[in-house]
C-alpha cells in the first residue's frame, strides 16, 4: 500500500465513522435549521403591507405604494373595517387615517409627499448588514475550526491512549495517518459549510432578499477556498496539539495557542470591520485572511487582484504549516510517557530522519 492508497483508506475511514456520529448529524440539522431560519424569520416577522380600507376614489396612491386595499362604500364604513378588524387602517376624507391603537406608519408614509433625495453613495451597504455579514464570516469560520478542529486532536490523542496507534502506524506510514485524518476532518468542514451556504441562500429566495443575495454570492464563492486552506493551516497544528498529550483531558492546555490562533482573527473582524486599514492589514494575513477578505469582497474596497495575493499567501503558509505540523506529530506520535513538548518532538522526529 502506497502513500496515497494509506491516505485514502484512513480518510474515508474518518469520515464513515462521522458519518455515523449522530451528534455530528444533528450539529449539522441544526446549524442548516439557523442558517434558514436567520434568513427567513426577519422577513416574517416584518409582516405583509397594511390592509387600508379606503373609497374608490382614494385607492389609487394606496395601492402604487403596495398597500392591501379594501375599497368601501364611503367614510363610515371604512372606519367600521377598522373597528371590526377587517382592516388595519382607513383613510378618510381630509384626508385623515384612522388605525385602532397604533399609527400605521406604511399608510401615512404612503400619503406623505416625500421630497427628493440625493445619495453620496448610492451603492453603500445598509449598515445593519453591513455588520451582520461580517459576523457571520467570523463565525462560521470560527466554529467550523474550533469544532472539528478540537474533533481531530481528539481522535489523535484516542488513538495514543489506547495504544491503538502503534498498530496503525505499523500499517500505514504516519504521514498518511495525518494527511488522512485532515482531509476527512476538511472534507467533511467543508461540506457542511457548503450545506449553510446552499439554505442560507434558500431563505434569502424564500425571503425575497435578491438584492443581498447578488451581494452575498461573490464573497460567499471566495469564502471557499479561503475557508479551505485556513482550516488545513489549523487542522494541522491542532493535530499536532493531540499528539503532544496522552490523556483527553491534557487537550485543553496543549492546544491553548490554536485556540487564540482560532479566536483572534473571529474578534479582529468583528470588532474591526469597519476599520479599513486594519481590514487591509487582517486580509493578507494568513490567520485572518480567511474571514477579512471576503468580508472586504462583500463591501466592495478589495481590488480584484488582491485575493489572488492573499490566496497565495495564505497557500504557501498553509503548506509550511502542514510541514511543521507533520514533523511535530510524527516526532510525538509514538511517545506515551506523559505530555511531550514541541522541542522534544521535532528533535525525536530529526533522530527518526
Amino acid at each position: 500500500m502506497n502513500t496515497y492508497q494509506a491516505t485514502r483508506l484512513v480518510a474515508a475511514r474518518e469520515i464513515k465513522v462521522k458519518l455515523r456520529d449522530k451528534s455530528f448529524l444533528y450539529g449539522t440539522l441544526i446549524f442548516l435549521l439557523i442558517a434558514v431560519a436567520s434568513t427567513v424569520l426577519p422577513a416574517l416577522l416584518q409582516g405583509g403591507p397594511s390592509t387600508v380600507a379606503v373609497t374608490a376614489a382614494q385607492a389609487g396612491p394606496l395601492r402604487t405604494a403596495g398597500l392591501d386595499v379594501l375599497v368601501v362604500a364611503d367614510d363610515a364604513e371604512a372606519e367600521r373595517a377598522v373597528r371590526a378588524g377587517d382592516a388595519d387602517a382607513a383613510v378618510v376624507a381630509g384626508p385623515t387615517v384612522i388605525g385602532d391603537d397604533r399609527a400605521p406608519d406604511d399608510v401615512v408614509r404612503a400619503l406623505s409627499t416625500a421630497p427628493t433625495v440625493r445619495l453620496l453613495d448610492p451603492d453603500a451597504v445598509d449598515p445593519v448588514t453591513a455588520y451582520l455579514v461580517p459576523f457571520a464570516f467570523a463565525f462560521v469560520f470560527f466554529v467550523m475550526s474550533q469544532t472539528f478542529g478540537i474533533q481531530v486532536a481528539q481522535s489523535v490523542t484516542e488513538e495514543k491512549q489506547t495504544r491503538i496507534v502503534e498498530i496503525l502506524v505499523a500499517a500505514v506510514p504516519v504521514r498518511a495517518l495525518l494527511a488522512g485524518k485532515i482531509l476527512a476532518a476538511g472534507a467533511l468542514a467543508l461540506g457542511q459549510v457548503a450545506l449553510i451556504a446552499l439554505a442560507a441562500l434558500a431563505g434569502m429566495r424564500l425571503a425575497g432578499s435578491g438584492d443581498l443575495l447578488a451581494l452575498v454570492a461573490p464573497a460567499l464563492g471566495w469564502f471557499v477556498p479561503f475557508f479551505l486552506l485556513g482550516f488545513l493551516l489549523l487542522a494541522a497544528m491542532w493535530a499536532a496539539a493531540g499528539a503532544l498529550v496522552n490523556r483527553q483531558e491534557d487537550i485543553a492546555g496543549a492546544s491553548t495557542p490554536v485556540q487564540l490562533a482560532v479566536m483572534a482573527p473571529f474578534f479582529a473582524v468583528v470588532f474591526l470591520n469597519d476599520n479599513a486599514t486594519a481590514m487591509r492589514i487582517l486580509s493578507y494575513l494568513p490567520i485572518s485572511s480567511p474571514t477579512a477578505m471576503p468580508v472586504r469582497l462583500f463591501t466592495g474596497d478589495a481590488a480584484g487582484w488582491e485575493p489572488f495575493v492573499a490566496l497565495a499567501l495564505l497557500l504557501l503558509t498553509a503548506a509550511g504549516f502542514l510541514a511543521a505540523g507533520a514533523r511535530v506529530y510524527e516526532g510525538s506520535l509514538l511517545r506515551t510517557n506523559g505530555r511531550t513538548s514541541v522541542r522534544a518532538a521535532w528533535r525525536q522526529r530529526e533522530r527518526i530522519g
